[in-house]
Formats: C-alpha cells, sequence, structure tokens
C-alpha cells in the first residue's frame, strides 16, 4: 500500500539549510517538531470528525441492503483510522526521538537521514540506503 505521508504534510516550508551548517540542530529539530505536530493535530482532528459522522450518521435502516452498505462504509472509517491511530504512535516516538537527541540518524548504521527524506517521511528511522536493503530482503523472503 503507497505511503501518502507526503501529500499530508503540505503546510509547511522546506528547510533551506545554510552552508556549513550543523546537522539537527535546534532550527532544524524545531522544524521537524513542527512539521510533526502539525501532521498529529491533523489526523486527530480526523479522527474527531470521523466519531462525529459515525454518531450523526448512524441510523437502524430497516432496508437489510442499506443497512449493510452504512456498516461497510464505517467498516471502512474505522479501518483508515486504525491506520492512522498507528501513525499517531510513530508521530509520537518520534517526537520522543527529537527530545533525546536520536532522530534523524539511521537506527541500523547510525548516518544522517537528511533534511529532504526526513521532510518526504518525517517519521523515517533509516536512511535510503538501509531501507532500501530491507525492501529488498523482505521482497526476496516474501518470495520463497
Amino acid at each position: 500500500m503507497p505511503d501518502n505521508s507526503a501529500q499530508k504534510l503540505h503546510n509547511f516550508t522546506p528547510y533551506k539549510a545554510k552552508k556549513g551548517e550543523e546537522y539537527m540542530n535546534e532550527k532544524q529539530i524545531e522544524h521537524f517538531r513542527g512539521i510533526l505536530q502539525n501532521w498529529k493535530n491533523e489526523l486527530m482532528a480526523e479522527v474527531d470528525r470521523t466519531v462525529g459522522h459515525m454518531k450523526d450518521d448512524a441510523a437502524n435502516f430497516p432496508d437489510p441492503a442499506d443497512r449493510a452498505s452504512q456498516e461497510e462504509e464505517f467498516s471502512l472509517e474505522l479501518r483508515t483510522r486504525d491506520r492512522e491511530r498507528k501513525l499517531i504512535k510513530k508521530i509520537d516516538e518520534s517526537m520522543d526521538m527529537l527530545d533525546n537527541g536520536e532522530y534523524g540518524y539511521c537506527e541500523t548504521c547510525g548516518v544522517e537521514i537528511g533534511i529532504k527524506r526526513l521532510e518526504a517521511r518525517p517519521t523515517a528511522t533509516q536512511c535510503i540506503d538501509c531501507k532500501s536493503l530491507d525492501e529488498i530482503k523482505e521482497k526476496q523472503t516474501k518470495g520463497k
């Protein structure tokens, strides 16, 4: 399933690093804290909208087809919210990493993940090389 996290993060200005600027300095940390917090706020608002929608639109339709259609709609919404709940957990973990100085570094090899990659995927925990290797290994094991 494709990740559309970059599509949801449309409301920030890309960070422009100055020449010789230290990686994950205070300005960069605050930049990513803002991105993560705004993203979490958007997701939480969506959860609230879903709860309100389900309360307002819940009806006991006498027609079984109408009832089934509504149940399917609610089921899809709940699955989406469950994915978003997991994403909120990843956002919280990323914010914890910001607090303890681990954010922005690959959990596998320790190199800088990079500002552009983090802006595209703020919850990234691996550099592009390690992530690519993991995906290749995953495809190989699925094929067996």
